[in-house]
């Protein structure tokens, strides 16, 4: 088995909405994330896929919330702009993964996506 990754980094805010059902305090995090994907064979320039794609992929994801208050867009809101889906770090990593999975080609399998909410504190999807 191969595997390769890629690391980046987003700004966002974001407010979860606790048990009581109020949202916690309005705050910030840079999120470092890491996607890691396999293949059982190389392809035939020897390589699980191109890095470039895997970045582009996960640049254009996080294009769409960095700088952004994740309460406010989709996934974690609906089209009026309701909070739909607790943005915690757990459904953020959920997020990247399922978006990322839906563009593989068949012979390559996402293994994990790794988030990052402070210092030493990381959600971790293994789909």
């Amino acid at each position: 088995m191969y595997q390769i990754q890629v690391d980046k980094v987003f700004a966002a805010s974001h407010a979860i909405r606790l048990p009581s059902g109020e949202l916690e305090p309005l705050h910030g995090h840079n999120w470092p994330v890491s996607v890691t994907v396999q293949a059982a064979e190389l392809d035939e320039i020897d390589t699980v896929m191109d890095f470039h794609i895997l970045e582009d992929w996960l640049d254009t994801l996080l294009a769409s919330v960095h700088n952004r208050h994740l309460n406010d867009v989709p996934p974690f809101a609906d089209e009026q702009g309701n909070l739909c889906v607790n943005p915690s770090a757990e459904r953020v990593a959920r997020w990247i993964g399922s978006e990322i999975a839906s563009r593989l080609p068949a012979h390559i399998t996402l293994v994990r996506v790794s988030i990052g909410e402070a210092p030493g504190c990381t959600a971790i999807y293994l789909p």
